[in-house]
């Protein structure tokens, strides 16, 4: 056993140095994370193809290999906050004056919020027309370790929470406690906090110039400063990406994978529509949806590889600014309220899948029209201040069943094709953001066309994702 563990442990060493040396320099961020994702998955089938399910070698073998994997999610996690803070204080610090903050904010988060909206819908209608329910899922040992982890973290914290309770906890009343992320909600208290402040340094540089301008430098440098921390834990994306891929593939069980293939298709049946939806609404402004998706493909499938909204904010605003020609001060707002507000695919479609599919276990008809009225409310209104890491879609998932009434048993028996839905619902995320930012400038008629529909800065941006 030691032996089959040590040699396991010096293959995966052996991989994350074959990457290093296989990403050439001029290769772009994307492009390295999918081959770390590619690496991760072979290696992780041929563990599964060698010990075959649940061998003890592959469990021990794991644990090391988190290290890497796990390690990555807790940098991810620990640039959240910060990241958030200071995007969120320099995108409105940029706007210059609060008519505009009022117009690019209205603009921008109604379209994320109709966004989610739509989403809850189209997971309502996917889940119904596949015919998903709850009914006959077996909860394992596996599912019963999520069950009590989820109880422990979360469920007390959120579960108790209405909709009243809920929109009031968004207000922040001890920010530094918040930046800790001390409350299941402190993502949004942040964003709060530091539009004040944005909006407190803009009436500052009007009332008193010098200070003013002080002020918004310091802004300034705090968000490069910051970003200098992103890009540094973005550099470790693709080992951690491989890691990540090596054990979902070989601690995954291909038969419970194929027992919840329903769901996993239902999932990316819905994705696939809330892109057409995205595309749609790009039309409806004048934008060219097929040029908007070959310019933004980059960030996408970095967001697909990472699993991270908050992580893709530098390429998301790089994306819009470089490629779509939408001005900074958008960008930043869209980027940053994008990964903590009106997530498509975390806030929207996945919990209103659930609650379809545990309704019937409860006597609920799931096509029930003022049921679902109430359903595409709630998930709308509690879709502010999810984390854009790993784990929003489940505490998304725990502020709406139980404001629906539901037991949240089922968030725990999705455990195994969790990791191959997340990557889906983060792109969505994502384009939800760009697709925000990209409609309030042509809505606002700030978006550079001669750049939007020209390649002239293609290739260079394309160097930076």
């Amino acid at each position: 056993m030691n032996l089959l563990l040590i040699i396991n442990v010096l293959l995966f060493a052996a991989l994350l140095t074959a990457l290093a040396r296989v990403s050439k320099p001029s290769w772009s961020l994307s492009r390295k994370v999918l081959t770390g994702l590619v690496m991760g998955v072979l290696f992780g089938f041929a563990l599964q193809l060698g010990y075959g399910a649940g061998h003890p070698a592959i469990a021990a073998s794991i644990e090391w290999f988190n290290l890497v994997g796990n390690g990555y999610v807790q940098l991810l996690q620990m640039i959240v906050m910060p990241l958030v803070f200071a995007s969120i204080l320099s995108a409105v610090a940029k706007l210059h004056n609060a008519a505009s903050l009022g117009r690019i904010s209205l603009l921008t988060l109604g379209t994320l919020l109709l966004t989610t909206l739509i989403a809850a819908l189209v997971g309502v209608l996917v889940t119904n027309l596949f015919g998903l329910t709850a009914e006959g899922l077996v909860q394992g040992v596996k599912e019963s370790a999520r069950l009590d982890a989820i109880e422990t973290s979360y469920l007390g914290r959120v579960s108790e929470l209405g909709v009243p309770q809920l929109l009031l906890s968004f207000i922040p009343k001890n920010p530094f406690a918040d930046l800790t992320g001390a409350n299941p909600t402190s993502i949004i208290s942040v964003v709060i906090f530091a539009a004040l402040l944005g909006v407190a340094a803009l009436q500052l540089h009007r009332d008193d110039a010098s200070r003013g301008e002080k002020v918004l430098a310091a802004i300034d440098t705090l968000q490069a400063w910051v970003m200098k921390l992103v890009r540094l834990i973005m550099t470790l994306t693709p080992y951690g990406v491989m890691a990540l891929m090596t054990k979902v593939v070989a601690s995954s069980n291909p038969e419970e994978i194929v027992k919840l293939g329903s769901f996993v298709l239902a999932s990316y049946l819905g994705l696939g529509l809330m892109f057409l939806v995205h595309g749609l609404l790009l039309a409806l402004v004048g934008v060219n949806p097929i040029t908007f998706l070959r310019k933004v493909a980059p960030v996408l499938s970095f967001a697909f590889s990472s699993r991270s909204s908050a992580a893709t904010i530098p390429l998301n605003v790089e994306a819009q600014t470089r490629r779509l020609g939408v001005p900074e001060a958008i960008a930043s707002f869209a980027a940053s309220f994008g990964a903590t507000i009106g997530q498509n695919g975390c806030a929207g479609l996945y919990p209103a899948m659930l609650a379809v599919m545990v309704a019937p276990t409860v006597g609920i008809d799931p096509l029930d029209p003022l049921w679902i009225a109430s359903l595409v409310a709630i998930v709308t209104l509690s879709s502010a201040g999810v984390a854009g890491v790993g784990g929003g879609a489940t505490f998304a998932a725990l502020i709406v069943l139980p404001a629906m009434g539901l037991p949240v048993t089922l968030v725990a028996l999705l455990i195994s094709v969790e990791p191959l839905i997340d990557m889906g619902r983060t792109a969505l995320n994502v384009n939800g953001a760009m697709t925000a930012g990209t409609i309030t400038s042509q809505l606002l008629g700030q978006t550079d066309q001669a750049l939007l529909n020209g390649e002239q800065q293609e290739e260079a941006a394309h160097g930076q994702a």
